[in-house]
């Protein structure tokens, strides 16, 4: 071996050394930096035609693992996704309360029905009748309260959404600029700083979305969702959301699309598994709207178990102007009543006016035992019979879907079902039906049993539109499809919702039951898939109540009962308009008979135990439809919101735990181990010693050889 071969190795080890002693220094001084891997320089030895020409150092290196790193991605997409659900779910449930919190829904609920059966035992007590109708006022105060803290919370969900789609769209596209700058460190031999930042910026996108990397020979990295989506190759893919921040119940939220730059796109929705946009899709379209639904079917039963026992019920005086609420219905609709009602006009004192006795199931009516005069079959005959009937004494009206009763002088009117044979349309009495003696108000429908038939005349107008987004079981849409309003009565629209090729008939056959309730049944082989309402155009004229309010279509019918109650507004003003007494009213009773009594709390009796009686829920969100009691529900659904949340919460702390252990090992590998690199400085350190000894011993034998000659 010559001198300068001697010189030539040696001068490479110094090379080497220097260049591991750098790395060394850079791993030391990163090793709190996050997200930093740790690198190294390859030293291989040179080797020509068989003679050792020293060494030669590779470009340098990032030390990472590909298995590690999918693990710790996906990890941390899972995380996120739970994080995400957990506080806003755990933020919620705390806002219900608990069964035994004196605040909470739940007690308020025992406390209005407790109240009212309180002032039933002293009807004439104006303290006790105001603590029951306060109790009653706060109770559906507290459900408008709980509704908004759900919109408020779907709100800020979607604003986060927006947000996130922004976020990602930026990730990206630093990503992309990234690759550029990590290929031209690959040609210059240092793309390292160009590599961590990258990494860290992926880190923060599988944060936001579940996603898994590859990298080319130049190491520019492309990136996919889990399902195998390319967001970033060649080119990158954009998201483009149309923003908005509603949440209102029903609305209809524009899908997550990825534009390519040639303006093709893919429903990216479809292909999300992680990641907090993912935790936050299922909030909103999962998780808060099954919540609205079912706060909605509390608030429903609450009012409905109120409302059909106060309509049986009679206040002294009683009111002289009576409202019923909107029903939705014509009076070309058919009555659809039967058994048997007495309607009392009494005056301020309980005495008998007048009584008016309907036999719906004969079609007859008699005034105070009088001969029986017809009814008609329509709603506009039953109320042509009845104001006829009451004569100069009452004005009874029907008009935009309400009954209205309007009693002459200082008289009221009273209900009495009769106990043999009680009238009953879908389920419910004449007077509970229309709600003429109800004790909490709603604008809108508040139970979809209607009555109707299917020969009634529809009442829409042509060309009024339903739009339904048909999604399968996976989330993909797999359809949009728009229900023309056609044909004259209501089995026309069911035949149009039931077409195959221009309704729903491929997912869906929709039927109305004996009780006028609408109801849906899945087609066999598309049981997965879901139907949901995006628009109703549709407006009955009469009524001005569109399709879906009439049968509870779709979650905005449905959810938005909640909010939409409160306490009558006369009795909240007059509390002796609280109707703790009952009727007494027999065959022989007449005009001038004392029928009602201040004293009477056999009605507040009757509301009470309405608590207590079984009724029948319809299903909601995650609850099933039932037959139970009103408290029974009230403590389903409490479960079921405490363990939505539990349920959040423990998928979150397990997700985490196996995120940490999966940095961690992660990190074991890409980490910066201080007294390793303390190891490979001595090592770097060594060998820069040598390789100067060398460089000594080279020149020594140089200056030997030159004295000599």
């Amino acid at each position: 071996m010559s001198i300068n071969s001697i010189l030539g190795s040696a001068l490479s080890g110094l090379n080497a050394s220097q260049a591991g002693l750098r790395q060394t220094s850079n791993n030391i001084a990163n090793i709190n930096t996050q997200g930093y891997a740790r690198t190294q320089v390859p030293i291989i030895t040179r080797n020509v035609a068989g003679q050792s020409l020293g060494v030669t150092q590779s470009e340098v290196q990032r030390i990472t693992d590909r298995f590690l790193l999918g693990a710790s991605l996906s990890a941390s997409s899972d995380a996120s996704s739970w994080q995400a659900r957990s506080s806003v779910l755990d933020r919620i449930q705390s806002q219900f309360g608990t069964l035994d919190n004196p605040g909470s829904v739940f007690s308020r609920l025992n406390q209005a029905f407790a109240d009212i059966g309180t002032a039933a035992q002293d009807p004439a007590s104006g303290v006790r009748r105001l603590e029951a109708v306060n109790s009653v006022r706060e109770l559906f105060e507290e459900f408008g309260r709980l509704d908004r803290e759900i919109r408020i919370s779907r709100s800020e969900v979607q604003q986060q959404i927006n947000g996130s789609v922004d976020q990602i769209n930026q990730l990206i596209k630093e990503i992309q600029t990234l690759n550029s700058d990590i290929t031209r460190g690959r040609i210059s031999g240092d793309s390292t700083g160009a590599e961590n930042r990258q990494a860290a910026l992926i880190n923060d996108l599988s944060e936001l979305i579940d996603v898994r990397i590859d990298r080319n020979d130049l190491g520019s990295a492309s990136i996919r969702t889990q399902d195998g989506v390319l967001l970033l190759g060649a080119t990158a893919l954009t998201l483009q959301y149309s923003t908005g921040s509603s949440g209102a119940p029903g609305v209809n939220y524009s899908r997550i699309l990825a534009t390519t730059p040639t303006g093709a796109s893919i429903d990216l929705q479809d292909h999300l598994s992680g990641g907090s946009l993912h935790g936050l899709l299922a909030l909103r379209d999962t998780e808060l709207s099954e919540m609205a639904l079912e706060l909605a079917e509390f608030a429903a039963g609450a009012a409905d178990a109120l409302n059909q026992a106060h309509a049986e019920a009679i206040s002294v005086p009683a009111p002289g102007l009576i409202t019923g609420r909107n029903t939705g219905l014509l009076g070309t609709d058919a009555s659809n009543f039967t058994g048997k009602t007495t309607i009392a006009l009494t005056d301020p004192d309980g005495l008998l006016v007048r009584r008016v006795d309907v036999d719906f199931t004969a079609g007859t009516l008699s005034v105070d035992s009088g001969p029986a005069q017809a009814l008609g079959g329509t709603i506009n005959s039953l109320t042509t019979a009845l104001d006829n009937a009451f004569g100069a004494t009452a004005a009874v009206t029907f008009s935009g879907g309400s009954l209205s009763f309007d009693a002459a002088g200082s008289n009221g009117i009273g209900f009495l079902q009769d106990a043999a044979t009680p009238s009953d349309r879908a389920g419910r009495s004449f007077s509970s039906f229309f709600g003429t003696n109800e004790l909490v108000s709603s604008g809108n429908p508040a139970f979809f049993a209607t009555g109707i038939s299917g020969t009634d005349a529809h009442g829409f107008t042509a060309g009024e539109t339903l739009q339904f987004k048909v999604t399968a079981s996976d989330g993909r849409a797999a359809a949009d499809i728009s229900v023309n309003i056609a044909g004259a009565s209501f089995n026309d629209i069911l035949t149009a919702l039931n077409d195959p090729a221009t309704g729903l008939g491929r997912f869906v056959t929709f039927s109305l039951d004996s009780d006028g309730r609408l109801s849906s049944t899945p087609v066999i082989g598309t049981e997965g898939y879901s139907v949901d309402l995006a628009t109703d155009t549709t407006q009955r004229v009469g009524s001005n109540v569109s399709f879906s309010q009439l049968f509870g279509l779709g979650e905005g019918a449905k959810a938005g009962r909640a909010s939409g109650f409160s306490l009558r507004s006369d009795i909240l003003r007059n509390p002796d308009l609280l109707a703790l007494g009952r009727l007494e009213i027999a065959a022989a009773t007449v005009a001038g008979d004392f029928v009602a009594g201040k004293g009477d709390g056999r009605g507040g009796f009757a509301i009470q135990r309405a608590l207590e009686t079984a009724r029948q829920f319809q299903s909601a969100g995650s609850l099933s439809a039932a037959s139970s009691t009103l408290t029974d529900f009230s403590g389903r659904f409490a479960v079921t919101t405490g363990t939505r949340a539990a349920n959040a919460e423990r998928e979150a702390t397990a997700a985490l735990s196996l995120s940490a252990e999966a940095d961690l090992r992660r990190a074991n590998v890409e980490g910066v181990n201080i007294d390793e690199e303390l190891a490979n400085m001595t090592l770097f350190q060594q060998s820069y010693n040598a390789a100067a000894r060398l460089i000594q011993a080279a020149r020594e034998l140089n200056d030997t050889l030159l004295s000599i000659i």
